[in-house]
């Protein structure tokens, strides 16, 4: 199984309040969001770079990157999982990945189906923030690990952002990953771990100090409150008694 989706489940869990009953003391703390080093390319100097700046998984954004180079380069990840965006896949080039070592893929909505098909690797969609909403309920029957939601135009986090990771949050029933247009603060941090986000992606091309600052800010985070993701509260309805009417009955006999 993929080492990333692996880590990305285990976040998602930790997200689901357990039902019944359990011991007061087993209790643990929520894990932290994930951090992805986006990548620039294959180039040897920025993957050792990113192997060590404490990061969960790295993923390469660009298109014009040679298959021929990947094992080399996921070999220099090390213990680090390493995932390619990729357009226009086929099955051979499916093939190809999963012969490099490729851990993950993360594919568009104009990719042909054979990317559903394959098992070895974690499978993405890449979805856009104005995809329409019965498209993004849809998502929820699709064979695959997550989503990852584009930054957008906008080159920085804004608040339609936010409303945009509320949405796909109530709606799929997958892990969200979201592609940041640039370094973020701790209160937009903050507002995303509040709208389920499960992971971000960092632009490439980051000093190491950049990750090592991030990281901190994430586990200092404070712990949410558990939720079951996408499942509304139901509220039952009770049978109010009129002790009034009961009362005057009861005078009468």
């Amino acid at each position: 199984m993929s080492k990333f989706v692996d880590r990305l489940h285990n976040f998602s869990r930790s997200l689901v309040s357990p039902i019944g009953f359990h011991a007061a003391g087993s209790k643990s703390k929520s894990l932290p969001m994930l951090l992805v080093a986006g990548l620039s390319g294959v180039d040897t100097t920025e993957v050792a770079k990113v192997a060590k700046s404490n990061v969960d998984a790295g993923l390469i954004l660009n298109q014009s990157f040679k298959l021929g180079n990947l094992k080399q380069t996921i070999k220099a990840m090390g213990d680090i999982p390493l995932g390619v965006f990729i357009r226009g896949i086929t099955e051979k080039k499916v093939n190809k990945l999963i012969d490099s070592g490729c851990d993950f893929v993360v594919f568009d909505m104009k990719t042909p189906p054979v990317a559903l098909q394959e098992g070895k690797m974690g499978k993405f969609l890449l979805i856009e923030p104005s995809l329409d909403q019965g498209l993004v309920s849809a998502i929820n029957s699709l064979d695959i690990d997550g989503v990852f939601i584009n930054k957008g135009e906008e080159p920085f986090i804004t608040v339609e952002h936010l409303l945009v990771c509320h949405r796909f949050g109530r709606l799929l029933d997958k892990p969200l990953v979201i592609t940041l247009p640039s370094l973020i603060t701790s209160v937009e941090l903050s507002n995303l771990r509040k709208a389920s986000i499960a992971g971000l992606v960092v632009p490439p091309a980051q000093p190491v100090e950049a990750f090592a600052e991030l990281r901190r800010a994430i586990d200092n985070l404070p712990e949410e409150p558990k939720h079951r993701r996408g499942k509304a509260n139901v509220v039952l309805p009770h049978h109010v008694v009129n002790t009034t009417i009961e009362e005057e009955e009861e005078e009468e006999i």
